[in-house]
């Protein structure tokens, strides 16, 4: 049986439909979808989200600072500081999940 999570559900659908549409390269894709995190100061779980899809497309922290250097003079330099302690919290929890993921694999 099917587990109910119309919101999960729903956000996926949307996110394919965006991808589906866009007409962008995977990469430039992730580029742009980091880009709007940062413009309306999105929590750590929403960059989580994002994080594997952008490093199987051999994205890095390099990339991420990029984006934010070239959208801070749009969305503020506030923004921009929250944005980096997001990703940074964002990676710390990628990190503890993987880290539980090989514990209980042992």
């Amino acid at each position: 049986m099917k587990e109910d999570r119309p919101l999960l559900d729903t956000m996926m659908e949307m996110t394919e439909a965006s991808i589906k549409h866009a007409n962008l390269d995977d990469r430039l894709l992730m580029l742009v979808r980091f880009a709007a995190l940062a413009a309306v100061d999105a929590p750590p779980a929403s960059y989580l989200l994002n994080m594997a899809a952008a490093a199987d497309l051999g994205l890095t922290l390099e990339d991420a600072q990029g984006v934010l250097i070239a959208v801070t003079p749009i969305i503020g330099t506030p923004r921009a500081v929250a944005a980096v302690g997001a990703i940074y919290k964002a990676f710390g929890i990628a990190v503890e999940l993987g880290e539980e993921v090989k514990a209980s694999n042992v």
